[in-house]
Formats: C-alpha cells, structure tokens, sequence
C-alpha cells in the first residue's frame, strides 16, 4: 500500500511538470489520473489496490460511530428506568485475529462503546474477556461483535 501511495503522488507531480502548471488543483487532476492509472495495471502492483483498503478505514470508521451511538441510547435508556434490571457479566469471546495491533484495535473499540469494557486478552491470544453491563443473550453478543467489528477489522488489515 505505501507502494502505490508513492506511485501515485510521483504520478501526480509529473502530471503537475508536464502541464506547467504548479498549483493544487494540477496537482488533484494528476492524483486521480494517478488513481486511475493504478487502478487498471492493478495486476501489475504485487499488494491490493489501496482504495479499496481506504474505504475499508472509511467503513470502519462509520461502524464506529454507528455503534457509538446506539450504545450510548441503550446507556440512557438503561439510566433513566425506575427499576435497574440489567444482567452484567464478563464473557470470553473467542477472535480470529493474528497481530497484536489488530486485537489492540478490537481491544480498544469494544472499550471505546459505553457497556462494554475488555478486560484481558487471553495467554494465546485467542480470547478477549469482556464486562458488558447488560447480556441478555452472551451467543448474540458474541455474534454482533464477531460480525461488525472484528470483521471490519480484518477488511482494513488483510
């Protein structure tokens, strides 16, 4: 990806000498002819084409905010009932990432969304133990994370 990334700006800056004209917008045009350029001898460049890798971040990122959101409603919907009737607990839920940069980043998300704190990753690097505050179904939480973030997660890195 850094690769392509150099491409891309060399391909821009000569765009920029070739048009004999120095300025931002010279400098865009070439960009994304860069872009394009890249795109179709995408067969030719030994790693996946970086857009895609971008908006994957980009994807992530919403992902992000989404569950931000909607865990900060049930937060507040939780605060103001008259009667607490949550079920916390600590569960282990199994992952399938490698590197520690991508369990780091599984780590901190699932501790970024209000209810939920992650705790300890396991010896082998199997398992993140988890506190939510309220589990009604341990399998369906195990699901969700499984299926946004550490998906997400592994669409950005792979």
């Amino acid at each position: 990806m850094p690769f392509q990334i150099l491409l891309n700006i060399i391909i821009a800056v000569m765009w920029m000498f070739l048009s004999e004209t120095y300025n931002f917008t010279s400098f865009l045009v070439g960009y994304i002819i860069g872009i394009l350029m890249l795109f179709v001898l995408q067969r030719f460049i030994p790693d996946t084409f970086y857009i895609k890798r971008v908006f994957s971040v980009i994807k992530l990122i919403m992902l992000f905010v989404r569950e931000l959101l909607l865990s900060n409603i049930d937060i507040v919907k939780l605060a103001y009932k008259p009667k607490l009737d949550i079920q916390p607990g600590i569960f282990a839920l199994p992952i399938d990432l490698k590197s520690n940069w991508e369990i780091t980043l599984l780590a901190n998300l699932i501790s970024l969304t209000p209810g939920t704190l992650s705790l300890e990753v396991s010896e082998d690097y199997s398992k993140i133990y988890i506190h939510a505050m309220d589990i009604p179904d341990v399998e369906q939480s195990i699901k969700d994370i499984k299926e946004t973030f550490e998906k997400a997660i592994m669409e950005v890195t792979r």
